[in-house]
């Protein structure tokens, strides 16, 4: 007589190893949440929204009179050029330059204006983190204020 050669079962160990893995998944992902900082919103966002109105009248002036500053993203140089409108360049118009990075408010900057005699103003970028920026610029021309908010997105520094 031939003894039976019964093979093992496998669904046991696999239901018990789906579990584990998925266990361990969840874990893992609670654990990954817990411990990572997402910085969506401003520290100022209630006083922020209190000024809303205030705010949409620069950013409507600035659009009615044409005086949005021209951003120029040079990579190779590691630089950004900021042209202010000529008008309000001869008003003198002084304010800060807001470096803001959605994801990071510890990368975050805020630069005074110090325009050249054509109104051209460059900031360094060589120790900006790539990724996505936006540059908030507030000034005031004439008694006036303006307020223009751009996306940049910075690369990578090219490897040789």
């Amino acid at each position: 007589m031939n003894p039976k050669h019964t093979t093992p079962n496998p669904w046991p160990i696999a239901i018990i190893a789906f579990f584990i893995v998925f266990t361990s998944a969840t874990v893992g992902l609670v654990l990954f949440s817990t411990f990572h900082r997402m910085e969506l919103v401003d520290a100022d966002y209630y006083e922020q929204e209190i000024n809303h109105q205030s705010q949409m009248e620069r950013v409507n002036r600035t659009h009615q009179r044409h005086a949005q500053v021209q951003v120029d993203y040079q990579p190779n140089q590691h630089s950004i050029q900021l042209g202010f409108p000529s008008s309000h360049v001869d008003h003198g118009a002084v304010g800060t330059i807001h470096l803001y990075r959605p994801s990071a408010a510890r990368l975050d900057r805020t630069l005074p204006i110090k325009y050249d005699a054509q109104g051209k103003q460059l900031l360094d970028t060589e120790n900006l983190r790539p990724g996505l920026w936006r540059i908030r610029i507030l000034w005031t021309s004439n008694q006036e204020e303006y307020f223009d908010d751009q996306r940049l997105l910075i690369v990578p520094a090219a490897t040789s």
